[in-house]
């Protein structure tokens, strides 16, 4: 695992120039403190300005990697205080970089650092209050039962001080992480919506493309044989392959739209376009058989309807190309608030009939996204597709 964070450029640039700021300001406020009131111990043993920044250095450090590597951050605090309290220098302006240390800890800080900067502001106040009261800066102090009750007080006030620090820090990641979830889960949802939309397109695609396919190359082979003996079937038969074509292409182009713009589903096919969806496959040469009763069809939902339909269009698609070239037996009836759909051709020898296939595994796509049910098999010697959909009357 990394240890550094990936942070934008300008987040380093500024925490860098606060760094450099800090950096000036404590050895400003330390050098003027030193020559003035003499704080440092010993302070005559080193320059004002050489104490001021002895003691800056691991602070400002701190400050300047406290979000690209919060973990380092904490150990150079550390360092830095254990080196202040090492020399025996009181307490100075520099210290405050602690509480921006741990801010950053427990806000963008990994499990065990989160966790590390709870412990340091625990431990840190109880050796803040030891070293106040009993290092050498105060040596004069000893530790009574006179004395305990500042000790106590200044424990309390350390750990209130740097624990708030932390707890800031801690509320500022709960946000940053309910963000984090809300974006996440946004980004699931609409991946999630654009898979189902390629999904559908995919299905109404090689619903449309398979179809027309099948009925064009019907017609195509059917008029090359009969063209020899009579030129009007041939003529009439590339009618019904121009007409399929251009259908085709109307409905690929409106797939095509979808994709690009999302803007709407654009027509769709409903009961009312099934007398066409019949002539066609008639033209293709089949001799289809149709028994519909569909009551009043506008009560009808319109997904149902689409359901139907494209369950119907791949089921003919199915017969046109795997069938045996014999009849083929439409039948579509409501009843009960129900819509029962069964399409039975005879079976060519050596096809599957399992379920195989994207068109049969749409169609039963189609049958269960409306909360209907499909069964394609074959019985005896036909292929049978049987479909049951919902067809509840609307207000």
């Amino acid at each position: 695992m990394s240890v550094l964070r990936p942070l934008k450029t300008y987040q380093v640039v500024v925490d860098l120039v606060v760094a450099a700021a800090f950096l000036v300001l404590v050895v400003a406020v330390e050098g003027v403190t030193a020559f003035t009131v003499g704080l440092y111990v010993p302070a005559a043993s080193y320059p004002a300005s050489l104490s001021s920044l002895l003691i800056a250095l691991p602070f400002t450090a701190a400050l300047a990697v406290r979000r690209l590597s919060p973990g380092l951050s904490l150990g150079l605090a550390w360092a830095g205080a254990l080196l202040q309290m090492g020399l025996g220098w009181a307490p100075s302006v520099a210290d405050l970089a602690i509480f921006g240390v741990l801010y950053a800890v427990a806000a963008y800080g990994g499990r065990a650092v989160y966790w590390a900067g709870l412990v340091s502001a625990l431990a840190g106040g109880i050796l803040i209050s030891l070293y106040l009261v009993l290092g050498p800066p105060f040596s004069s102090t000893a530790l009574t039962w006179q004395t305990l009750p500042v000790v106590l007080t200044l424990l309390v006030a350390a750990v209130f001080a740097l624990g708030l620090a932390w707890t800031i820090g801690a509320l500022v990641r709960t946000g940053i992480r309910a963000r984090e979830d809300r974006e996440n889960r946004r980004r699931a949802e609409a991946e999630a919506a654009a898979e189902q939309e390629r999904v559908r397109i995919a299905r109404d695609m090689h619903d449309v493309v398979a179809h027309s396919l099948a009925v064009v190359v019907a017609q195509a082979d059917g008029a090359r044989y009969a063209a020899a003996s009579d030129p009007a079937v041939a003529t009439q038969a590339l009618g019904t392959i121009s007409a399929t074509a251009r259908s085709a292409l109307s409905d690929v182009r409106m797939l095509l739209t979808q994709l690009r713009l999302r803007e709407g589903d654009g027509p769709q096919p409903t009961f009312a376009d099934l007398p066409a969806l019949f002539e066609q496959v008639r033209g293709a040469g089949v001799d289809l058989a149709v028994d519909v009763d569909l009551g009043d069809p506008a009560r009808t939902p319109s997904a149902v309807q689409l359901a139907a339909y494209r369950i119907l269009q791949e089921a003919l698609t199915n017969a046109l190309r795997h069938g045996d070239g014999g009849p083929v037996a439409v039948r579509l009836r409501s009843q009960t608030g129900q819509l029962h759909l069964e399409v039975r051709n005879g079976l060519r020898g050596g096809v599957d009939a399992g379920w195989s296939g994207h068109g049969l595994i749409g169609m039963g796509e189609r049958a269960s996204l409306v909360g209907g049910r499909l069964n394609a098999a074959a019985e005896d010697a036909d292929f049978v597709v049987t479909a049951t959909l919902p067809a509840r009357e609307t207000s």
